[in-house]
């Protein structure tokens, strides 16, 4: 159980590594590959600057409560994940409901 931990840790770090380049350059994450389609620089809109930027954070705070859950079976995972999906819906109720800038 130890060495499943240890390996969901070393695969995590890549997948944080994405996350964090997504939080900090939106517009290169989101035209990552799609670039060539486009004879001039694309303006990418506030909304979807906003969604990459929560998507992002809710995939680094969950991504750990979910693998972790997978290895220990305790109540607390299950109460964490419950408070999550609040976040989760708050979050996206502000970011869809915000006015752009």
């Amino acid at each position: 159980m130890v060495v499943e931990i240890i390996l969901a840790v070393i695969f995590m770090i890549p997948l944080y590594a994405f996350f964090i380049w997504t939080y900090n350059c939106p517009e290169d994450s989101f035209l990552f590959g799609k670039r060539w389609q486009f004879k001039e620089e694309p303006e990418v809109s506030p909304n979807v600057v906003r969604y990459l930027k929560f998507a992002s954070i809710v995939a680094m705070i969950g991504t750990p409560i979910v693998i972790f859950s997978i290895f220990f079976k305790q109540a607390i995972f299950g109460l964490t994940l419950m408070a999550f999906i609040f976040v989760i819906v708050i979050g996206a109720f502000i970011i869809f409901t915000g006015e752009s800038n």
